[in-house]
């Protein structure tokens, strides 16, 4: 099957997204008038400032993990765009539906550490826990496709080739996730975020 890889219909859900990503970079980083600090997902404050679940999601430590979290969002769109999206709002309904999910399983965790009184003490930000939930579910409505997400109509066929491609995509992800200044709890929260909802 050929697929056209020009602009579609669908293409305006990661062009906002992108869109929003860059913004808060120049806001943050270039121009600096918005301290990234407060916006970062830290365990101890979540349960005062519960919005850190959504804005962490929308900043990078620098240039170059915002321009990977980039590359991963063209990638997902060419998965999808292979899968048969039909749905002008998937991609947005998924980033807010798997962050929560994500930050879920992680205040799980948490909880769990804090039962044997081990308190985290870290901060995480950016985009990737979102593109790996991406990649999970990707991965497994590669095999059996998925008619609906939500309720709507989203049309994913079963795709060999998209299957092929997020398993390598995916070890290397897990690989890359053991790199200092990774965060691997949070690549594999998305992940199982995303398993989740295929």
């Amino acid at each position: 099957m050929v697929i056209n890889n020009s602009i579609s219909k669908y293409d305006w859900q990661y062009l906002v997204t992108v869109f929003f990503l860059i913004a808060v970079f120049i806001f943050t980083d270039l121009i600096g008038i918005i301290n990234k600090e407060y916006f970062y997902y830290v365990p101890r404050l979540i349960t005062e400032q519960p919005y850190r679940i959504f804005t962490s999601i929308l900043i990078h430590a620098d240039l170059n993990h915002l321009l990977s979290n980039l590359g991963g969002i063209i990638i997902t769109r060419y998965f999808l765009m292979r899968l048969g999206i039909k749905s002008r709002f998937f991609y947005l309904k998924f980033i807010l539906i798997c962050s929560s999910l994500n930050f879920f399983i992680i205040w799980v965790y948490e909880k769990i550490l804090s039962y044997f009184h081990i308190y985290p003490n870290y901060a995480s930000l950016g985009f990737s826990g979102i593109i790996y939930a991406l990649f999970g579910f990707l991965l497994l409505t590669s095999f059996y496709g998925k008619k609906y997400f939500l309720g709507k109509e989203i049309g994913f066929k079963s795709n060999y080739e998209v299957q092929k491609m997020s398993k390598t995509i995916c070890l290397i992800g897990l690989i890359f996730s053991f790199f200092p200044g990774v965060s691997l709890l949070g690549h594999l929260s998305g992940f199982i975020a995303g398993c989740f909802y295929s």
